[in-house]
């Protein structure tokens, strides 16, 4: 066994070119399939943690899907608002820690635009329970104040003290804008790698003023509040589009689940959102498996490039292996001999792949979590994702292996005389 592993390391030496061509598409292979799978486990993780520390999440009664799709991810809209009146009696009920209030329904330049209350920035929690913070300037506090989410300023160009001007409803028809009473931003958030980042985030009020002279979506013919006088209307709501609760004690959430879905005055209801966005993932999330499979296809091109020139150089060493058996080799040697090097290629590979994506996960998750707020945890070592990444490495390791054995069995089957004579 010793002489084999001498002949095939020397051997391995004598074509080291190609087999280190081999050995790097299986590096990149390898360094691709665990990226994607590192990376669809955070996004994943992401996703379903795009709000944290809310219980509930409370709108008009209709698909818990869809209150999630727009309360959450601000996609679509609602079928039907819920009364402010209820939203209040919710928030005072004893078993309720905290409430924010979401209306939503307007836009700017293709950004949602979300109405609440200042407790936002104080309660609401996304990913590992992290807050919300500031990069630049402070939470609103006057009617025409904006702060805006990562995304929107960075793909907008948008800095503090920026004018802009919001747009009735989210199609951005013309005509639609509520240029008489444009908003100011006060402030800009870090990234969260949630539906935050590609969000305005008004004052209730704010939401109220500039719709104070429209009527039934489009504003009122000869008739213009000015902005220094919107202050003397009353500008409470008289329905907002969701409510995100937070309670006292966790394990009253099925308790006030009920109470939201027997109250008699109005049709609501409240989901609870881990729950919800699990179930989403499994409409929206397909596409993870479609990445995967491209990724395994990848490392199975790789492990064909060294099936590919393992059995290009047998011709070329037709002669060494007959040399071999002629000084008493057996077959089963030379096919233990052929397939010791593809194995040696494989777990070479792996070696350089791992440790390229770990270099790459070192430098890169920064300039990930800047930019796009998605934490990456690289490879972990212990738990869950020891276990997978074992997994996964165990599968390539095995699929090397079993196309190594085939120019190991070409080997096995080429006679003596056949390699002792030389073709003209």
């Amino acid at each position: 066994m010793h002489y084999l592993i001498v002949l095939a390391v020397r051997s391995a030496w004598n074509r080291r070119y190609p087999l280190t061509f081999t050995l790097l598409s299986i590096a990149l292979a390898t360094s691709l399939l665990l990226g994607v799978e590192r990376l669809r486990q955070d996004v994943r993780e992401s996703f379903s943690q795009s709000v944290s520390g809310t219980d509930l999440v409370v709108g008009a009664r209709a698909s818990p899907i869809q209150l999630m799709l727009y309360a959450v991810f601000r996609i679509g809209e609602a079928a039907q608002n819920m009364r402010w009146t209820s939203a209040q009696k919710l928030a005072s009920h004893p078993a309720v820690a905290w409430s924010i209030p979401l209306s939503l329904g307007d836009s700017h330049r293709g950004f949602p635009v979300l109405g609440t209350s200042v407790d936002y920035f104080t309660h609401f929690r996304y990913g590992d329970r992290q807050p919300l913070r500031m990069r630049a300037g402070v939470p609103f506090a006057g009617v025409f104040d904006a702060v805006l989410g990562a995304e929107v300023a960075r793909k907008l160009g948008y800095q503090l003290g920026e004018k802009i001007v919001l747009t009735h409803g989210s199609s951005g028809l013309e005509g639609a804008a509520h240029g008489d009473k444009p908003f100011f931003v006060v402030g800009i958030l870090a990234p969260t790698g949630t539906p935050v980042d590609r969000t305005v985030h008004i004052t209730l009020a704010g939401m109220e003023a500039i719709h104070l002279d429209w009527q039934g979506g489009a504003p009122v013919p000869g008739f213009s509040i000015p902005p220094d006088l919107v202050r003397k209307f009353d500008l409470t709501p008289k329905t907002i589009t969701a409510q995100l609760i937070g309670l006292k004690q966790r394990g009253d959430v099925f308790a006030m689940q009920r109470a939201i879905a027997d109250a008699g005055d109005e049709a609501l209801m409240g989901v609870m959102p881990g729950v919800t966005l699990d179930q989403l993932w499994e409409v929206v999330g397909q596409g993870e498996q479609a990445l995967l499979l491209v990724s395994w296809m990848v490392a199975l091109v790789g492990l064909g490039g060294l099936v590919a020139v393992i059995l290009a150089s047998l011709d070329a060493r037709r002669r060494e292996l007959a040399i071999l058996r002629s000084v008493g080799a057996r077959p089963r040697e030379l096919l233990l001999l052929l397939a010791l090097e593809g194995f040696s290629v494989t777990v070479g590979g792996i070696v350089v792949g791992v440790a390229l994506l770990s270099a790459v996960l070192f430098f890169a998750t920064p300039w990930i979590e800047a930019h796009y707020g998605i934490a990456l945890n690289g490879l972990n070592l212990s738990g869950d994702d020891a276990t997978s990444l074992a997994e996964l490495l165990g599968w390539i390791l095995l699929a090397g292996s079993v196309a190594s054995l085939l120019p190991g069995l070409r080997a096995y089957r080429l006679s003596l005389i056949d390699g002792l004579t030389p073709r003209t």
